[in-house]
């Protein structure tokens, strides 16, 4: 099983980027899907969530208006869209999946079981 990102990068403050997040070795598409991130010296935050259908979204209040997520079943990829970028928002940023379907809703991060390799975002002042 494997949780491969892209997208990260370095952008100005205001701007914007796309995650995304690609998983191969099994299929996910039953499974909500979601995006934390970790910047230094802070605690990990989950950031954004999915669930397996796309008919539920959960954001942080950090990110509520300003990022976006959604997934293409067909290729088993979530997409998180990122606008008016903060500096607060730099961190390295992971794809997780519930594989287990025991996070609930709202989803507890905890039970978030398989993470990528994590794509830093940096957004200047």
């Amino acid at each position: 099983v494997q949780l491969v990102e892209s997208g990260g990068g370095l952008v100005q403050a205001g701007g914007s980027l796309r995650l995304s997040c690609a998983a191969s070795g099994r299929t996910f598409s039953d499974y909500p899907m979601g995006w934390f991130r970790h910047a230094p010296g802070k605690d990990r935050e989950f950031v954004s969530a999915i669930s397996w259908s796309g008919g539920s979204k959960y954001y942080a209040v950090s990110v509520k208006g300003r990022f976006t997520i959604s997934r293409d079943n067909a290729k088993n990829t979530v997409y998180l869209k990122m606008n008016r970028l903060k500096p607060e928002d730099t961190a390295v940023y992971y794809c997780t999946v519930d594989s287990r379907n025991l996070a609930g809703w709202p989803p507890r991060f905890s039970e978030y079981d398989y993470w990528g390799q994590g794509t830093q975002v940096t957004v200047s002042s």
